[in-house]
């Protein structure tokens, strides 16, 4: 019985193309919840039309990590929500993963064009791991990696699925909507949309072993750009975070990807404090 982990975003998901869809307090995001919903349903048909026995997890991973609408939620799997958490957007992840797919994910920040690019959130101008420009689909990718567990699908606009292909040349994708910009893009009817992903996700699962995990030794040189100087000032309280030259950017020597990965996510966080 495999075991699959299903981590789903939402800026990449079908016809989505603004932060009105995604963010808890505008005005279009219960239909943006409704759009993710159905996307995960459609991969979550193919993974188990390919493996009918597979243990499937879902993993909110996109802001407060309550979106996914549980009520509408396929019922042959069991969903991760809720923050903080140990994984962030892999929480569940384990050594006795099989298969990883990226569901609704978008390209890291600075990419164009590509719907709503960023990296993890808005506080961050870049993520370098060992001199790699990573975003979350290559931190996440890597993560996985560390557990020996492949990343075999990525669905999203046409420039996501291009990041995990340079990451990841043997995984499939499934480009749900081609970029026009940072809030626009050119999509195609959900229905449709939901098809590509059901046949994708059998066909990913299907060829699962002829994928690598994304693997990335320690120790790792971790760089960050914060977009806030306060937040490089608070960031070098934390034991083994240094400023590099620049007025922005710091740095850290991790054992491990995983190491590397809880720093992100807690440099981000001290970002939010936007005046010390």
């Amino acid at each position: 019985m495999p075991k699959v982990l299903i981590s789903v975003d939402m800026e990449g998901v079908s016809g989505i193309v603004h932060s009105v869809e995604t963010n808890p307090d505008r005005y279009d995001y219960e239909r943006g919840r409704a759009l993710m919903t159905g996307d995960v349903n459609a991969v979550v048909a193919g993974v188990l039309e390919a493996e009918p026995s597979a243990d499937i997890v879902v993993v909110d991973a996109h802001g407060p990590f309550r979106n996914v609408l549980l009520e509408e939620l396929d019922q042959r799997v069991r969903l991760i929500r809720g923050r903080p958490r140990p994984g962030g957007m892999l929480a569940g992840l384990g050594n006795d993963v099989d298969a990883v797919l990226f569901v609704g994910y978008h390209a890291r920040a600075g990419t164009g064009p590509a719907v709503l690019a960023h990296t993890i959130s808005g506080d961050a101008l870049g993520v370098r791991l060992n001199g790699r420009e990573v975003g979350e689909i290559g931190l996440n990718a890597a993560l996985a990696g560390q557990h020996g567990a492949p990343v075999v699908l990525l669905s999203g606009d046409d420039a996501a699925c291009a990041e995990l292909r340079e990451l990841v040349p043997e995984a499939s994708t499934v480009a749900v909507k081609r970029a026009l910009g940072q809030l626009a893009a050119e999509v195609t009817h959900p229905a449709i949309a939901r098809d590509r992903l059901h046949q994708g996700a059998a066909h990913a699962i299907a060829r699962r072993a002829q994928v690598p995990p994304l693997l990335i030794g320690g120790p790792v040189a971790l760089e960050v750009d914060l977009y806030n100087p306060v937040a490089v000032d608070m960031a070098t309280l934390i034991p083994g975070v240094e400023r590099a030259a620049g007025a922005r950017t710091v740095t850290f020597t991790a054992r491990d990807v995983a190491e590397a990965y809880n720093v992100v996510m807690l440099l981000l966080h001290l970002a939010q404090v936007k005046n010390g």
